[in-house]
């Protein structure tokens, strides 16, 4: 009898810690999200914001701005951490109001193929559903609203702006370079999908040939049907012969998917490295 009391308190003990211990959602240090709505089309975004571990109010720092924030807050905050501590990391998520139906069907990040491509799709049944060609209302987001905020809250220093896109968010990149070249003196661009290299090149201004850019392109070693349009995407770039674009072409292990995590850290090594060594940015 004594023996079933006691195993019974026992149980009893494990079942109270069992529901005192509460879980705790993690925080990334130092980060913090910003809610942002679109002017001119009420569509909602937020801002993941991280600042330098030793951040102060007596300097300037280099900001890193990022798509696809969910996919890559991680990866990028822990790079830079390790490789580039003096920056602010600026991460756009994908619209967060988007039609309830639509994101339960194809995910949280169903804005991102509208907001990255630069043209409409062929299909019009695609079309309809997806709005592609949202790339130039994208790119007045971030120009008129999203730099200012982070100039206007934090310490930013001047002609330091960076650009970090994979797949489609590097396409989202190529095409902001061709078109509005000022945007960002730094772009990083990580397999761009630049399958209609074509048709993106007639889109590039005339400012391009002037423009001041530092340029990280990549593909991965596996990436048959993709890296040839990059490869012609960086001799066209090299073309230009534009004295103040500075191009590199990198080429990363592995497939599509898997050279992503690779690319994220080299991308943000040479950032770095060119930051460090005085290259003008």
């Amino acid at each position: 009898m004594i023996k079933r009391a006691l195993t019974l308190s026992l149980l009893l003990l494990s079942f109270n810690l069992l529901a005192s211990m509460k879980t705790v959602p993690y925080e990334i240090p130092r980060t913090q999200v910003v809610p942002l709505t679109q002017t001119d089309t009420n569509h909602q975004y937020q801002l993941i914001i991280q600042l330098p571990e030793n951040y102060t109010a007596e300097k300037h720092y280099p900001v890193l701005y990022y798509t696809d924030a969910a996919w890559h807050i991680e990866m990028l905050a822990s790079a830079a951490y390790f490789l580039m501590e003096d920056a602010i990391l600026v991460g756009i998520s994908w619209q967060t109001n988007m039609p309830a139906p639509l994101m339960k069907e194809e995910g949280a990040h169903v804005s991102r193929f509208r907001d990255y491509s630069f043209a409409p799709s062929s299909n019009p049944e695609n079309q309809a559903k997806y709005q592609f060609g949202g790339a130039n209302a994208h790119i007045d987001f971030i120009r008129s609203q999203v730099k200012p905020y982070i100039e206007q809250h934090y310490r930013v220093k001047p002609d330091s702006d960076s650009y970090f896109g994979y797949s489609m968010g590097g396409l989202f990149g190529a095409y902001t370079l061709l078109t509005q070249p000022d945007t960002f003196d730094n772009y990083l661009l990580g397999s761009p999908s630049v399958w209609r290299l074509a048709q993106l090149i007639k889109t590039r201004n005339k400012a391009l040939s002037k423009a001041k850019a530092n340029v990280y392109l990549s593909h991965g070693t596996e990436e048959a049907k993709l890296s040839p349009h990059i490869n012609d995407f960086y001799q066209f770039l090299n073309q230009q012969n534009n004295p103040s674009m500075h191009v590199e072409l990198a080429v990363i292990d592995g497939t599509h998917q898997t050279a992503a995590p690779l690319t994220g850290v080299r991308a943000v090594k040479w950032l770095s490295e060119r930051t460090s060594a005085g290259v003008s940015l």
